[in-house]
């Protein structure tokens, strides 16, 4: 069963996976961003997320001047962390009466960042039954839930473009036509998700993604590891 979500924000950041030292963001919304927006908002074990098309939308709010490239991109300037706190670390520390912390003057570092600004996009998904389903869980039911969380606003935890910092607003798209920008461009070489059947050895997945009308279209498309 298939559902249209309107997103939108006023940043993004979509990571390339070649990049190592600054964040350089991919044009759109990656699908595996995409189906964990849409987690965040109704996850279940017994139902899995396929995302089938990305519309590019214009800017909320205001209409996208004739000529205009309608996905634009910001240099930013931030302080993060080079190192992270280890979990079991902190437990063993907690379990023997010790501290721990982490001094972020010690480990800080300036990072440049490229990243997406007034992102708006329609995303339509499908969703198949797993083996995790119980009896009484049906593709009906599902939908109902997911449909009154939209219909809400609730969500498990606040939705985001690929970072933290960046929350989406999100509801459900009722018009029958998406108002796609008539833009199109190759862009190359997309990360699609990534595989875990082996833990020992998780692989991304790509494919070539291509814009066209303001479509990205993921039906169909041939993914490499």
């Amino acid at each position: 069963m298939s559902i249209r979500i309107e997103v939108w924000g006023d940043y993004a950041c979509f990571t390339r996976a070649e990049m190592k030292a600054d964040r350089v963001s991919y044009p759109i919304i990656t699908p595996s961003a995409a189906r964990g927006l849409i987690e965040a908002i109704y996850w279940h074990p017994g139902l899995k997320y396929h995302i089938d098309r990305i519309y590019l939308l214009s800017p909320k709010g205001r209409a996208l001047k004739e000529g205009k490239d309608p996905i634009r991109f910001v240099n930013v300037n931030r302080n993060e962390v080079s190192e992270k706190l280890n979990n079991s670390e902190a437990m063993s520390a907690i379990n023997n009466g010790k501290k721990i912390a982490l001094y972020t003057s010690q480990v800080i570092q300036p990072r440049t960042s490229l990243i997406l600004r007034d992102v708006h996009y329609v995303i339509e998904a499908h969703f198949d039954m797993t083996d995790k389903a119980t009896p009484s869980d049906n593709p009906g039911k599902f939908q109902d839930i997911l449909r009154r969380r939209l219909e809400r606003g609730q969500c498990y935890h606040t939705p985001c473009f690929g970072c933290r910092e960046f929350p989406a607003h999100f509801r459900e798209w009722h018009g029958e036509e998406v108002p796609a920008v008539k833009y199109s461009q190759d862009l190359g070489f997309m990360l699609y998700d990534m595989d875990y059947s082996d833990p020992q050895n998780i692989r991304p997945m790509f494919f070539r993604a291509k814009l066209v009308d303001g479509v990205l279209d993921l039906r169909d498309c041939e993914v490499v590891s």
